[in-house]
């Protein structure tokens, strides 16, 4: 459990140093020090981001909340022939 945390601590916070000094005078304000390669070419790159980010939101809540709190209570239901 150590070795994971220190392991996720050091990937969190050491992100920095995967752009190059060339990269990062290359990127926009927001990105520097994050991303390594060309910035964004328009606004529509952001927009598209955002609209995934969103998508992957709202997935991630939903698949949580349905493991946790699936409401499935028919008796026909292919679950409970597996249980039985």
């Amino acid at each position: 459990m150590k070795k994971a945390i220190t392991s996720l601590f050091l990937i969190l916070f050491q992100i920095k140093a995967f752009a190059c000094p060339v990269c990062e005078r290359n990127q926009p304000k927001v990105l520097r020090g994050i991303v390594h390669g060309s910035g964004p070419n328009s606004n529509w790159d952001y927009v598209s981001i955002v609209i995934t980010m969103i998508i992957a939101v709202f997935a991630l809540i939903y698949s949580i909340k349905w493991l946790i709190k699936p409401n499935e209570n028919n008796q026909d239901h292919i679950k409970y022939s597996i249980f039985k």
